[in-house]
C-alpha cells in the first residue's frame, strides 16, 4: 500500500511515519509544507529507505497534490496536517481556517477525484467542554476555540464527501498525544523548556483544567488498525480514559526530570479555556484497539527524549 501522509514531519505525524515503517511494508509518501512547528530532523534516518519519500508542499497546491498521488500511486491519504496551537487561533484565526478546513477539502477533492480512502486526525476538542461522562462519535460538536471550530468544520466536510460523493473516508479523534518530537509551544514540552532554565511555570488560570493524555504510539496503532479493519464512513475516538489536571501533570513533570524547586506562576486564563474533555472509547476497542504505553512510562520516555534535545541545543 502506499500512503501519502500529510503533515508528516509534524508531532503526530512524525511519529506515525515512523511507526509505519517500523511494523509495515507500507510506501510512505510523506508530504509536508516545514511550518515552525514541523522537525524533519526526527526522520533522518529514513532519509535514504527505498520506501520513504518527501516531498515539500502545501496540501493547498491542487496541482502539486495531484502530481504525487499519480506519480507514486497513492492509495490512501492521512491527513496530519493541520495548524493546532489554540492561543494563535485566538489570536488571528485565518491561517487555521486555510490549513484544517480550505486544505481539508483540497485532499478530499483529490479522493474523491482519484478514488482514494481517506482518513483525518481530528481531536477531542471538536466536542467542547464536558462537566463529566463521555461523548460519543455521533454527540453534537461544540467547539470552543477557533481551532476546535476548524477542525469541526473539517470533520463536516469528510462526513459531506462520504454521504454525498461516496468518497471512503475515516474519521479519527485523539485524545492529547504526548511523545517525543512535540513542539515546545505544547504544554509538555514548553514545561520541561522552563523548568531546564530554570524559569516558572506558567499556568493557566488556578491549573485545574483536565486533559486526558495518549502516548503518541498507541494513537498510531490506532490508526493503523483503522486502516485495515475500520468501516468506511465511520468516526473513531481513541482515548485511553488517563485524565489529570495541569497541575498534577507539572507535578509529575517536576517528579520524573528532577525539578522539584522550580516555582508555578498562575498567569491569566485563556479565552474560552474549556474546562474539560473526555471522549468513549467503545468503538475503537470493539475493533481490537487496545493501548500498549501506561501512562508512567509513557512520561517518563517524553520526559527523557524533551530534556536531552533541550539539553543538545
Amino acid at each position: 500500500m502506499n500512503l501519502l501522509i500529510t503533515g508528516g514531519a509534524g508531532f503526530i505525524g512524525s511519529n506515525f511515519v515512523r511507526y509505519i515503517m517500523t511494523n509495515t511494508d507500507y510506501r510512505v509518501v510523506n508530504y509536508d509544507c516545514l511550518t515552525y512547528a514541523a522537525n524533519l530532523d526526527y526522520l533522518n534516518d529514513l532519509t535514504d529507505h527505498k520506501r520513504y519519500i518527501f516531498v515539500y508542499g502545501n496540501i493547498t497546491n491542487k496541482s502539486l497534490v495531484d502530481k504525487v498521488i499519480q506519480e507514486y500511486e497513492i492509495d490512501c491519504i492521512i491527513n496530519f496536517a493541520a495548524e493546532s496551537h489554540v492561543d494563535k487561533s485566538i489570536s488571528d484565526a485565518s491561517s487555521f481556517v486555510e490549513t484544517n478546513v480550505v486544505g481539508t477539502v483540497c485532499l478530499l477533492e483529490h479522493a474523491r477525484k482519484h478514488s482514494l480512502r481517506m482518513i483525518q486526525i481530528s481531536t477531542d476538542e471538536v466536542y467542547g467542554s464536558l462537566i463529566s461522562g463521555y461523548a460519543k462519535e455521533d454527540e453534537a460538536l461544540k467547539p470552543s476555540s477557533p481551532y476546535a471550530a476548524s477542525k469541526a468544520a473539517a470533520d463536516q466536510f469528510v462526513h459531506a464527501y462520504f454521504t454525498t460523493f461516496g468518497v471512503q473516508t475515516n474519521i479519527i479523534r485523539a485524545a492529547n498525544n504526548f511523545g517525543p518530537n512535540q513542539n515546545e509551544e505544547k504544554l509538555i514540552p514548553l514545561m520541561l523548556t522552563h523548568m531546564e532554565k530554570n524559569k516558572p511555570l506558567p499556568v493557566y488560570g488556578k491549573g485545574l483544567n483536565s486533559r486526558d493524555w495518549l502516548y503518541v504510539t498507541d494513537f498510531c496503532q490506532a490508526i493503523i488498525l483503522v486502516l485495515s479493519k475500520g468501516e468506511c464512513g465511520e468516526i473513531y475516538n481513541v482515548t485511553n480514559h488517563q485524565e489529570l489536571t495541569n497541575l498534577e501533570l507539572i507535578e509529575l513533570l517536576k517528579q520524573y526530570g528532577q525539578f522539584q524547586d522550580i516555582r508555578t506562576e498562575f498567569v491569566s486564563d485563556r479565552l474560552g479555556h474549556d474546562q474539560r474533555y473526555g471522549m468513549d472509547n467503545t468503538k475503537i476497542k470493539n475493533l481490537g484497539w487496545q493501548a500498549e504505553m501506561s501512562f508512567c512510562e509513557g512520561l517518563k520516555k517524553t520526559v527523557h527524549w524533551h530534556l536531552e534535545n533541550i539539553r543538545k541545543k
